[in-house]
């Protein structure tokens, strides 16, 4: 490919020109575009299938248009989502649209554009009179898209859609003037870390650039939390832009070799960011004389193992050098000495992608967003019991009730909000009563929690707290990588005795054992798996002590949720005479049908899966929790061939 010539900003006002003459040919394009989410959340909700869905009934109608994949938009509850954009209309946003739905669409839409099915609209992305627009829902309505602002809009595969939109525009002014500018910009910005820790980015770098040695700088995709997509969505819907940061920050700290670094359970981000790599090297936007600047840089995708303790510095440098993922002390920290002892700056995925607007607006422009000392927005993967999860972006310094309950729409089905976990495995678990603080690294960290990379759990009345420790310590005692005695025998005791207090063995004492060893993991522990582990344990007897001693006093569960302290019978007066819908979800066969044909359990067969909680029509209602199981009611019941009655008196 013929490259332009003159400074890098001329060069990249002759790439962007040419590619926003490409875009803007589509966007004009004479028959409708149909856009569809193709990210991994879209393809596991049914993307693949839509498409082919719409692919079919075009063919069968005769209808002209073209298919094109984008990224996620971050609405998982509405997924696959569709744009269409047809000549006249604005282009108009649709949910949960399968094979049928597009079928639906085409015959009645598309083919002569007299119905734009209202019924799966959720808005139009652009401001029409007589459609809703996307503005008037509370997720657009409260979010500041910074990072997130093209993904789902853009093809992550076409780098002119990239370019189109004004990528790599910082890019070029960073190249013109230098890299020690672009560092000061991130100093003066105070980026912090999002990877969770909240170190200011640009100091890091510094430190870096001021080691007279060959540099190295390391995107951190690894994201190892569970629930957390935050990072596989940014590479897949918006792989340019995460690049650009990448580019950005190498040009900062004179490094000439950069990595990414992702978990190879991400086979789609990595495809994608090797197809990205490849597009910006042929534009010259990578490799030698990047933009006939003088600046060359080699980007290359590395692929992790998958381990969660990678998601530390020097646990990640370990595994790229060929050894297990195993954290090392420091001092020395790697931006002095790092991969094969060079200066390395590892920056997490959402930390890169903010870089390009930093650079492009200003650092003022930043500090305009979030707080003082938290500038800039943050990425949150909601998930758990509220009515509309997914990926959200908020402006620093919002409190968790306006996320939780304004953006997010609150918990679904009407119960009502027990707790939020933030921060990952290792956050901590924040009651109602704390919903008032504010999302930033201090504030959270004042109340025992963490920002983390993003996760964020919302629990209902249903969960029970003493669980919540135990599954999040199960997990962060698994991922142990068991270098230190602290982290690796303390955490693992913390999880039994957790499991010996929801099965109703636990003893009072053993609170305070809880306590001690998880100061002890927290002092004694190496990397920051260790030393937040207990997180979740500390909140939980924090602020849901009650149900600590609940279950050890009383040997009940008082959100019903632990099997061993819980029981399950059907109240025979809601119970619907010969409904069977609870007898054939259960796998033991334990519902049987009474003498005046209802149903029962039979406690002895009970494994209290609660699949008869789920099969029960809702209008009846009939399988009730009790807890502890001596509070079973004793109704009476027989089985229909005890010979209790003729069958004509049942």
């Amino acid at each position: 490919m013929k490259q332009p010539t003159g400074s890098p900003v001329e060069r990249l006002a002759v790439l962007g020109a040419a590619a926003g003459e490409a875009v803007e040919r589509l966007r004009q394009s004479p028959v409708p575009v149909i856009e569809v989410g193709c990210a991994t959340c879209g393809r596991a909700a049914g993307a693949l299938e839509t498409i082919a869905g719409f692919e079919e009934a075009l063919a069968a109608n005769g209808v002209e248009a073209e298919i094109r994949r984008v990224g996620c938009l971050g609405h998982c509850y509405a997924e696959p989502l569709v744009t269409i954009r047809y000549p006249g209309f604005p282009p108009l946003l649709y949910q949960k649209i399968g094979p049928g739905e597009a079928g639906i669409l085409v015959r009645s839409f598309l083919k002569d554009g007299s119905d734009p099915c209202y019924e799966y609209l959720i808005g139009a992305l652009e401001p029409d009179e007589n459609f809703p627009t996307l503005m008037d829902y509370p997720r657009y309505l409260f979010e500041k898209r910074v990072v997130m602002e093209q993904c789902g809009l853009i093809d992550p595969e076409d780098i002119d859609h990239y370019l189109a939109a004004g990528g790599y525009r910082a890019l070029a002014e960073g190249l013109e003037k230098g890299g020690e500018w672009v560092l000061e910009e991130v100093k003066a910005a105070n980026l912090r870390g999002r990877g969770g820790a909240g170190f200011p980015a640009g100091r890091k770098w510094e430190i870096a650039r001021s080691v007279d040695k060959t540099r190295v700088i390391i995107c951190n995709g690894d994201e190892g939390d569970p629930g957390a997509y935050m990072d596989r969505t940014l590479l897949e819907s918006n792989p340019h832009q995460v690049l650009e940061g990448l580019i950005l920050a190498a040009l900062a700290i004179g490094a000439g070799r950069a990595l990414f670094y992702i978990r190879a359970e991400y086979p789609l981000a990595v495809e994608i960011m090797e197809k990205a790599i490849a597009a910006a090297r042929e534009r010259n936007l990578l490799g030698e004389d990047i933009l006939g600047s003088g600046f060359t840089l080699e980007v290359g995708v590395f692929k992790g193992s998958g381990a969660f303790v990678c998601g530390e510095e020097t646990a990640l440098i370990s595994s790229l050098s060929g050894h297990r993922g195993m954290p090392r002390p420091r001092p020395p920290y790697p931006a002095v000495a790092g991969l094969d002892g060079l200066p390395t700056i590892i920056n997490n995925v959402k930390t890169l992608s903010t870089v390009p607007a930093i650079i492009r607006n200003g650092h003022q422009w930043f500090h305009e967003i979030g707080t003082e000392n938290s500038p800039g927005t943050a990425i949150f993967s909601v998930v758990g019991e509220v009515e509309y999860p997914g990926l959200v972006e908020v402006p620093m310094g919002v409190t968790l009730a306006h996320l939780v309950n304004d953006i997010c729409g609150g918990v679904k089905d009407g119960k009502a909000l027990k707790a939020v976990q933030i921060g990952g495995p290792s956050g901590g678990c924040l009651p109602v009563s704390l919903l008032d603080t504010e999302i930033d690294f201090d504030s959270l960290k004042k109340v025992g929690a963490m920002m983390g990379s993003g996760g964020l759990v919302i629990m209902n009345e249903d969960t029970c707290m003493v669980e919540v420790a135990r599954y999040f310590t199960d997990f962060t005692q698994g991922e142990s990588c068991g270098k230190c005695t602290f982290c690796r025998i303390g955490t693992h005791h913390l999880r039994e005795i957790l499991k010996s207090i929801t099965i109703g063995e636990g003893r009072i004492e053993e609170l305070e054992d809880l306590e001690e060893i998880s100061t002890s993991v927290i002092k004694g522990s190496l990397c920051s798996l260790g030393k937040t582990a207990p997180n979740p344990v500390l909140t939980t007897l924090r602020f849901f002590r009650d149900e600590y001693l609940a279950h050890i006093e009383e040997k009940r569960c008082p959100a019903r949720m632990c099997r061993n302290l819980t029981a399950f019978y059907i109240d025979l007066e809601a119970c619907a005479r010969g409904c069977d819908a609870c007898v054939a979800c259960c796998p033991t066969e334990a519902i049987f049908t009474t003498s005046n044909r209802k149903k029962a359990i039979d406690q002895e067969k009970c494994v209290k899966c609660g699949e008869c909680v789920y099969a029960c029509p809702p209008e009846y209602d009939a399988v009730r929790r009790v807890s502890p199981p001596e509070l079973i009611p004793d109704q009476g019941v027989q089985p229909l061939d005890s010979g209790a009655g003729s069958e004509k008196e049942q």
